[in-house]
């Protein structure tokens, strides 16, 4: 029987129970005080008082019993591998901090230890908790020990799987390239693959009395992207950390969220991969195509205008862009650039008035020019002479986005009284791995 039905027939019982014990209670009262006469039947009435007394209290005792069954259940779904989603959830997060602490140790060259379960879990949360607001003085000998897994030389903790997920999903939400591009986590210190970039020698046709000849072997290279660190550094006051009702957690995924996502936005575009990512226009470009051109090169086409488009015919150059492409990166290509740019492009026409420039008719389907989406990127170059101020292609395939698993938190809470700084530490990288993958429009 549902619990709900259960409860339902219980508070009925309940009520008849009492409006009987009322009645029968009220003609006493009447017998004693010699209103009307006793009943004959009275031991029968008490008797059956009873009998509804004892249902109600069995069905009570019957209701907890399930209630506790299936509290015990949601227990065992809740645990790590239960099937239930807070235990997926749970065991989904264990496994991430366990593969952080794994990273960390490795990094350190130092052993990792056991790995911890869902008790000492929660431990870590919460002596981060604790640490974040009054540092290691603050902390108890059991989360001293808990916290002992995700120490390092220099006075750090590993921020635990739960905040560095809620960390990522905001650069996620504000960085438009990392929602085009090809995103990898990793736990060493760079991203290598392959390049296949040559073929074998052209096929011999053989005749009866000709054998086999040697023919060229194709040469495999590889590419390496590297990763850098980072940091961003908001600060609170001492008093508004130890103020029980702030969500310091929260507060720290916030604040270092926002300065992470506009750092490494602006890298994936330009950075120089000098100590720093290495942006997809920063990279050397020629204007030759696909077949002759060196690889390590981006092609660009230019508009014969020093920062803007030709003045007869603007739109061509969009189409011969497209064009300079193999078919095979046409399928999730798209455009990325400014929107300085865009408002230029949403006035040209082709041939029957028609505008190349389509908005989104549907919530969530993006803008398009000459059909193909468009991803606004104010960090691209603004227009100028030869400025790189317009992409296109398939950056799925042509940029490699890398994150270093570990986002590491140190507390200074003596250099700036009375704040306290939180150091956060960010390792990632990036870099062109196909140069075929993307192109550029050149602005000159």
């Amino acid at each position: 029987m549902p619990l709900d039905n259960m409860e339902q027939i219980i508070d009925q019982l309940g009520r008849a129970h009492a409006d009987f014990k009322q009645k029968v209670e009220t003609e006493l009262a009447e017998v004693k005080a010699g209103v009307k006469a006793a009943p004959a039947d009275l031991a029968k009435v008490n008797e059956a008082l009873d009998r509804l007394s004892s249902a109600k209290d069995a069905l009570e005792a019957k209701h907890a019993a399930e209630q506790k069954r299936l509290d015990d259940l949601e227990k065992r779904l809740n645990r790590p591998g239960g099937g239930g989603e807070a235990g997926n959830m749970l065991e989904a997060e264990l496994k991430s901090m366990n593969d952080l602490l794994r990273s960390h140790a490795g990094v350190l060259q130092r052993p990792m230890g056991p790995e911890i379960d869902a008790d000492g879990l929660k431990s870590y949360r919460e002596g981060f908790k604790s640490y974040l607001r009054g540092g290691d003085n603050r902390l108890s000998d059991a989360e001293r020990k808990a916290m002992s897994s995700g120490s390092n030389p220099d006075g750090g903790y590993l921020v635990h799987a739960d905040t560095t997920g809620r960390i990522v999903q905001r650069v996620y939400e504000t960085s438009p390239i990392r929602q085009i591009a090809n995103v990898q986590t990793i736990s060493t210190d760079a991203l290598e693959g392959m390049n296949d970039l040559d073929q074998a020698a052209d096929m011999v046709m053989l005749n009866e009395t000709t054998g086999p000849s040697e023919t060229s072997t194709p040469q495999v290279g590889t590419w390496r992207i590297p990763v850098w660190e980072g940091a961003v550094e908001p600060r609170a006051t001492q008093k508004l950390l130890e103020d029980a009702s702030v969500d310091v957690e929260a507060w720290l995924a916030r604040k270092t969220a926002d300065r992470i996502a506009r750092g490494q936005n602006r890298r994936f575009v330009l950075g120089s991969g000098a100590n720093e990512p290495r942006g997809f226009t920063a990279y050397p470009v020629a204007t030759t195509g696909d077949d002759t051109r060196a690889w390590g090169t981006l092609q660009v086409i230019g508009t014969g205008v020093n920062g803007d488009f030709a003045a007869s015919s603007p739109g061509d150059i969009l189409f011969d862009m497209v064009g300079a492409f193999k078919d095979a990166y046409l399928q999730n290509a798209r455009w990325v650039t400014r929107r300085e740019v865009i408002t230029k492009i949403r006035k040209f026409k082709d041939g029957q008035g028609q505008y190349l420039w389509q908005p989104g008719l549907q919530q969530g389907q993006p803008q398009q020019i000459i059909g193909f989406p468009v991803t606004v990127a104010q960090d691209m170059p603004t227009l100028g002479a030869s400025s790189l101020s317009m992409s296109f292609g398939d950056f799925q395939e042509g940029y490699q986005i890398v994150d270093r698993l570990g986002i590491t938190v140190i507390r200074d809470h003596l250099t700036a009284k009375p704040y306290v700084k939180f150091w956060t530490r960010v390792r990632f990288g990036g870099g062109v791995v196909n140069f075929e993958a993307i192109k550029h429009i050149r602005f000159a």
